[in-house]
């Protein structure tokens, strides 16, 4: 059994897993980021530049999602053509 498998739960998935499986990973790091953010500006002097560490895994869940979003109505245009 491969990696892509055991991540979406079912064979035969290629990127579409990878995808989800990193969207997944994605959430946890953004959701630790803004804990620790909040807790570091929470500080007596708080570190101003520590407000946009949530910023990089905000970004990169748009892309997976913009892309998990598309993947459906990609498909159905591929399949009529």
């Amino acid at each position: 059994m491969d990696i892509t498998s055991r991540v979406s739960g079912n064979s035969g998935t290629g990127t579409s897993g990878w995808i989800r499986w990193l969207h997944r990973w994605f959430a946890v790091f953004f959701t630790v980021s803004v804990l620790i953010t909040t807790i570091a500006l929470m500080q007596a002097e708080p570190v101003l530049w520590v407000s946009y560490v949530p910023l990089l895994p905000l970004a990169l869940l748009f892309l997976t999602g913009a892309y998990m979003f598309v993947l459906p109505y990609a498909s159905r245009r591929r399949a009529r053509s």
